[in-house]
């Protein structure tokens, strides 16, 4: 068997034990879910970012790669990243981990079927040190609009179950509606804000390559609808009240958006062109 493959599939196990965790939680009777974090749930979760980040670490120690699995697999090791960092500032957020943690495990197999596909050469640069700023922004971008996603997804459910009056055990471990919202807010505004500087930092970067700050190619007007979506919900959300599922089916739409700015032009360029 491939030892790379090997690597991989050991990256995507090693978000097991945090998944397991966080969905055998769920089971408990009704009242009994933790306040905080416990030991458990920071080794589990140490266990789910270290993995992802020594593979990746390994796939571009002798340069940075830019294939459809190695993206899916730093949007993994983000994601993580922002996740124990939310869950350290926020008392709600290490609640979000049974919908984030099996996401993720579903984008670390996709990530093992498809990372044999070609990958297509980076296009040089004046300034490597701001290319790595600004693949660090992407980065960022992507993995805060991930966590912001999930906190979306979870104030919909919440809400959802309220509405039917049918909580169940996912809603009951999950971040209440006030409290998903706060979060998601807060999220939005770092994504946004990130997003703002990548978007500069992009446009500094076309001006080396071509003379030209702004190319309206498909990254470009996919980040642009992004960065509208974010602030109008932003806005709308302090000047009309707009919240809960409305707000949530903004965000989603956002990251949607943002998915087909960033791994999405890479699975169309090295998947299904090749």
């Amino acid at each position: 068997m491939n030892v790379d493959f090997l690597f991989g599939l050991s990256a995507v196990l090693a978000l097991v034990p945090a998944a397991a965790l966080a969905w055998t939680r769920m089971g408990r009777a009704q009242g009994a879910s933790a306040e905080a974090p416990d030991a458990a749930f920071w080794a589990t979760t140490a266990v789910a970012l270290v993995g992802p980040l020594v593979w990746i670490g390994a796939q571009v120690g002798e340069g940075w790669r830019t294939g459809f699995s190695v993206a899916l697999w730093i949007t993994i090791t983000g994601s993580m990243i922002v996740f124990a960092a939310a869950a350290l500032l926020s008392r709600q957020a290490w609640r979000l981990a049974p919908l984030l943690l099996p996401y993720l495990i579903v984008l670390g197999l996709a990530a093992l079927i498809w990372q044999h596909a070609p990958e297509r050469p980076m296009k040089t640069v004046g300034h490597a040190a701001w290319l790595e700023f600004h693949i660090a922004v992407s980065v960022a971008t992507y993995a805060l609009a991930t966590l912001a996603a999930v906190a979306g997804l979870g104030v919909f459910l919440q809400e959802r179950a309220l509405k039917n009056r049918r909580p169940g055990a996912l809603t009951h471990h999950l971040p209440s509606v006030a409290d998903g919202e706060a979060l998601l807010v807060k999220l939005l505004f770092a994504a946004a804000a990130v997003l703002l500087i990548g978007m500069v930092s992009g446009s500094t970067i076309q001006f080396f390559n071509t003379g030209a700050p702004v190319k309206l190619d498909y990254k470009t007007t996919f980040s642009l609808l992004t960065f509208a979506v974010i602030a109008a919900l932003l806005a709308a959300h302090y000047r009309t009240g707009v919240r809960g599922r409305r707000a949530a089916r903004y965000v989603l739409l956002g990251y949607l958006l943002l998915t087909l700015a960033y791994p999405g032009v890479k699975f169309v360029t090295d998947v299904l062109i090749g």
